[in-house]
């Protein structure tokens, strides 16, 4: 029998990434669709690391299964770091990603140091609390104005000199090979061989433990 991983997201855009992405090893991949409803996580970290690892960790040890999670969000230099962990809910909460955009941009408008800087953190958790973890991240700029219609979040203010375009202006491609998230998934992808023996061994240790919900 090949063992499950779950994806800790109902964000469907990252279930799909990430499902792709592990599609040709030997393991199955779950959403928290193919559960009933479970705690929602409160993510009150003060790192991305930390709540990734939160969010992984708190799924895995309730389904009983291993579990993979990311946090992710953009630190601006001239806001001191801001919004960082803060990332989605920095404007509050029920605000669209153009207004969340427009607002970052008033905070801008007299700074004249435009670097920032996109985390990620993957977590891969097991129910017994054992975790592994991947981060990337990547350097960019805060554009003058908004530009573009791909992506999601602060895409379309995050400007790429390297391709001399906002993230929002790149294809999925483009983006997928030099964005936060894509160079962690790509680490995660180079050592997936590795990460499934690790799940495997632990799930021994956890099954005889006899703390195992599933039995």
């Amino acid at each position: 029998m090949r063992p499950a991983i779950v994806i800790a997201t109902c964000n469907q855009g990252k279930i799909s990434e990430l499902a792709v992405l592990l599609k040709n090893f030997k393991i199955e991949v779950k959403s928290l669709a193919d559960f009933g409803p479970i705690p929602e996580v409160v993510e009150d970290g003060d790192t991305f690391e930390a709540n990734a690892y939160k969010k992984a960790s708190q799924t895995a040890r309730i389904l009983g299964l291993p579990a993979m999670a990311d946090d992710s969000g953009l630190c601006v230099d001239a806001l001191n770091g801001a919004p960082g962990v803060f990332s989605a809910r920095y404007f509050g909460a029920g605000i669209s990603d153009t207004h969340r955009c427009q607002r970052l941009l008033q905070q801008m408008e007299d700074k004249t140091d435009r670097k920032a800087v996109f985390e990620c953190v993957i977590s891969i958790a097991m129910p017994g609390g054992a975790a592994l973890t991947y981060q990337a991240s990547c350097q960019g700029l805060i554009a003058d104005k908004i530009s573009g219609t791909n992506g999601f979040g602060y895409d379309p203010i995050f400007y790429y000199p390297p391709l001399d375009k906002t993230f929002a202006q790149l294809s999925q491609v483009e983006k997928n090979r030099i964005s936060h998230r894509g160079k962690a998934l790509a680490e995660v992808n180079q050592e997936f061989d590795k990460i499934i023996q690790w799940i495997e061994i632990h799930e021994r240790n956890y099954n005889d433990s006899g703390f195992n919900p599933k039995k």
